[in-house]
């Protein structure tokens, strides 16, 4: 029986849910775990808990109300219950107890009212002698409407379906100590017994290295791929040094840092080029992204073409609006602010100036990507805090050009650790700005536990007294979870609290007129506290605010309290920022906590974030042009990650068709799961 085959008996639709397709999608659909069925234990010996196989002789089977209705099969020293099952059933153990025959049975022995028990078993009817596997049961990954033992049947045929040939040449194994793939996924889908399974358990096995590197390079090699046909398409070259670039450059109240010096010629070099710029442009919170971002807008502009710059919060996007607004009017670049929020009239302009070309730079939301968004000759696509952007707006807005593939620059405050640069981010160019501009203050971090909450009140009063401004920072909008402070409820308990201070609550589910007047007011000082949420943690310039408090600071991640951090410190005045957290949770809650407290770098954070929460949490699925890994794990394979960026390196310029294979065997249709 092929994949095939087994496709018509289980579900095809099902099947597609996990990705089954190919032969090779059954050979690499490995076990999550196994069971060993190799071996019978006496059931009165079982230890308690622990799951073993037994085979008795059934004696009767019985229905029983103890509390509940429930199947009851007396077998010789063990009773097999079931809580759940069919009239047909109990007819079978009926049948299989007149007849004395014996049952094989697979799950967890514990002590019950009926002696030795097991709760739902796996079984089987077997005859006097049947010999035993030889090899550990696998146990896959599966979805509603295939079995477990539908999906066994497909994977092992598919495995059993001719010669499994190596994608690899010799020399690269060797050279890498690598087992066979042959033999490892042989040995992945029947492991024989009495194998070390601490190894299969956690992974370390050769075997599943060999899988973990395979995995591994065929996302190298896919990123490879896809930079190289990026770099074949067609896009405008946007020369720099043009008139409105230099008179921005001499208006400049300030000196660009080296790193932002850097980084500018870094953009405006790819943006010379006739191929598509695919630019990622990290620094930390404050570093001054956006002044790079804008020359690169004025490039767009200066040689005839139009630069989108799009954000993912409307906070942020008028930040970036005003800011724009304030550089470039004077040099008379006509400018355009598109956002959920436009009044009809002012929407119908905006749109007929993109339309025509009237606009050379436009900044939005979401917006941007409505149908109706139509320009004349998009030559830069300008995307900020890329990461809460999924692949496809993205696409979309790229789409918007018709003339040419538009430039595409794409910007993080979140410092992305080395190993998430090297793989999910693969495709991209890099630009890096590890400097703060001159009078960006140093943040002090203080950890208090939720008992000393007065004196946190005390510091507020004192600060807001003194003319300082303040955030109070809550992890969600609605109680969600026992225990954990909500923005609404922590507003109302500081309005009476704080009775001195000029307190207002901000949140994203505020309409976005709403919003912007609770910012104005309190970027013009009349508010001195602003209760909120994480909507403060992109696009919030307000200098005078100096002090942070960020309650049940244990519910974040650590590169979004640093982000949260960089809200405040833009002033002349000493900042800091208040982590109040729960002293009854967990050592490791406190000692992640003490990660932001000692470290102000960026980077090291990100980098311990990743080893926390692993890259599903820190890049997300949804933001991330490739699959997550299925197998490798970027923390505790960072070996494999470089060895696996060595063999791409050599493969590509060596053995272009072998590397072609392997993408095909481990990515097949999904080789477009790369970076839009």
């Amino acid at each position: 029986m092929t994949p095939s085959s087994t496709r018509d008996k289980a579900s095809p639709k099902s099947l597609d849910k996990l990705g089954l397709r190919s032969r090779f999608d059954f050979v690499l659909h490995l076990p999550l775990r196994y069971e060993d069925e190799t071996v019978l234990t006496d059931p009165l010996k079982a230890p308690q808990g622990a799951p073993v196989q037994i085979e008795a002789r059934v004696q009767r089977a019985d229905v029983v109300y103890r509390p509940r209705r429930q199947l009851v099969v007396h077998a010789e020293g063990v009773a097999l219950r079931f809580f759940n099952f069919w009239g047909s059933q109990l007819k079978q153990f009926e049948r299989a107890a007149e007849a004395g025959k014996l049952v094989r049975a697979f799950g967890e022995v514990r002590a019950g009212f009926f002696g030795s028990e097991m709760a739902h078993p796996r079984y089987q009817f077997v005859e006097p002698g049947a010999p035993l596997p030889e090899a550990l049961t696998p146990i896959y990954p599966t979805t509603a409407g295939v079995s477990q033992k539908e999906i066994r049947t497909a994977v092992l045929r598919a495995l059993d379906d001719g010669p499994l040939t190596d994608t690899l040449p010799a020399d690269v194994t060797r050279s890498h100590g690598l087992a066979g793939f042959a033999e490892s996924v042989q040995f992945l889908h029947r492991p024989p017994p009495g194998i070390d399974t601490a190894s299969l358990v956690e992974r370390t096995h050769p075997a599943w290295r060999r899988v973990k590197f395979d995995e591994l390079l065929a996302q190298q090699l896919s990123m490879r791929f896809s930079y190289r046909r990026r770099r074949a398409r067609s896009a405008p070259a946007l020369p720099a040094g043009g008139a409105l670039m230099k008179a921005f450059l001499q208006r400049l109240p300030f000196r660009l840092t080296g790193a932002q010096t850097r980084a500018m010629d870094e953009v405006l070099r790819d943006l010379r080029e006739s191929h598509p710029m695919q630019r990622l442009l990290q620094g930390d919170v404050g570093s001054g992204k956006t002044v790079v971002a804008g020359l690169a807008c004025l490039a767009a502009a200066d040689a005839g073409w139009q630069a989108a710059v799009m954000a993912p919060t409307e906070i942020l996007a008028e930040q970036h609006w005003r800011k724009f607004n304030e550089w470039f009017a004077p040099l008379g670049v006509p400018l355009a602010w598109l956002h959920g929020g436009l009044a009809q009239q002012e929407k119908r302009s905006a749109l007929r100036r993109l339309k025509s070309g009237e606009c050379a730079i436009v900044v939005g939301t979401h917006a941007l990507l409505q149908k109706g968004v139509e320009f004349a000759r998009l030559g830069l696509a300008v995307i900020d805090e890329q990461h809460r952007f999924g692949v496809q707006q993205r696409v979309l807005l790229r789409r918007k050009a018709e003339e040419a593939v538009p430039h595409q620059l794409m910007m993080s405050a979140t410092p992305i650790p080395r190993t998430l640069s090297m793989t999910h981010y693969a495709d991209l160019d890099v630009s890096v700005i590890d400097e703060l501009p001159p009078g960006r203050r140093q943040v002090t971090t203080k950890m208090f536990s939720e008992s000393k909450r007065d004196e946190v009140l005390a510091r507020i009063r004192e600060a807001c007294a003194e003319g300082e401004q303040a955030y109070w920072v809550c992890p969600v909008i609605e109680e969600s979870k026992a225990g954990l402070q909500t923005a609404i409820d922590t507003y109302q308990r500081l309005k009476t609290e704080l009775k001195t201070v000029a307190v207002e609550l901000l949140h994203g589910r505020l309409p976005p007129a709403e919003k912007a007047a609770v910012m104005q007011r309190f970027q013009k000082g009349a508010t001195q506290l602003l209760v909120c949420t994480t909507v403060i943690e992109v696009g919030v310039d307000v200098p005078n605010a100096s002090l942070m408090v960020i309650e049940s600071a244990e519910r974040f991640g650590l590169a979004q309290l640093h982000q949260l951090r960089g809200r405040i410190g833009r002033g002349a005045r000493d900042s800091t920022c208040i982590l109040l957290y729960d002293p009854s949770l967990p050592e490791t809650a406190s000692a992640r906590l003490k990660v932001i407290y000692e470290s102000s770098d960026g980077f090291a954070i990100a980098q311990r974030d990743l080893e926390l929460r692993g890259p599903g949490e820190v890049v997300g699925e949804r933001q991330s042009g490739a699959p997550l890994f299925r197998f490798a794990d970027l923390v505790r394979d960072a070996d494999l990650v470089e060895a696996a960026l060595e063999a791409a390196d050599d493969l590509i310029e060596h053995d272009l068709a072998a590397a072609r294979a392997h993408v095909e065997r481990w990515l097949g249709a999904r080789t477009d799961l790369t970076h839009a």
